[in-house]
This record gives C-alpha cells, sequence and structure tokens, in this order.
C-alpha cells in the first residue's frame, strides 16, 4: 500500500477524526486520525474537506513528547 501524501483532501481519506475533549464549540482544533500504512493525518476542523497533513507515528510521537515537556508553550 503506497503512503497518503501530505496535501491530499482530507475527506477523501478512510479514516476515523478525533478531536479533543479540549476543543471548543467554534470549532478551533485539529483533528487526527490513524492511516492503515501506519500514518497519522491531521486536518483542521474548521475545514475537514481541505488538506490533511501526515506524519510517521515517530514523528507524532517526538512532536506530543515536545508538547508534554513544556517545549511549545511559548507559542500560546
Amino acid at each position: 500500500m503506497p503512503p497518503v501524501q501530505n496535501g491530499v483532501q482530507a475527506s477523501s481519506l478512510d479514516a476515523c477524526w478525533i478531536k479533543s475533549r479540549h476543543s471548543n464549540a467554534e470549532g478551533n482544533c485539529v483533528e487526527v486520525a490513524p492511516l492503515a500504512d501506519g500514518g497519522i493525518a491531521m486536518r483542521n476542523s474548521r475545514d475537514p474537506d481541505g488538506p490533511a497533513l501526515v506524519y510517521t507515528a515517530a514523528e507524532v510521537s517526538a512532536f506530543l513528547a515536545g508538547a508534554k515537556d513544556g517545549e511549545f508553550d511559548h507559542l500560546l
């Protein structure tokens, strides 16, 4: 199975999208979905038909570790 390419229309993916329970009613959140090829897709919840960014599990793991360590707190 070929890997899903970045920028593919998110709604065209056969994926079960998940959003954080911390998201608000205004739709300001990022949704993620595991892909059959092992990748992890992300999309903007305000634009579910827009492009999906696709990452490897290792890339998402590294990002989550940094977020948990507070490396991105200065952005907010």
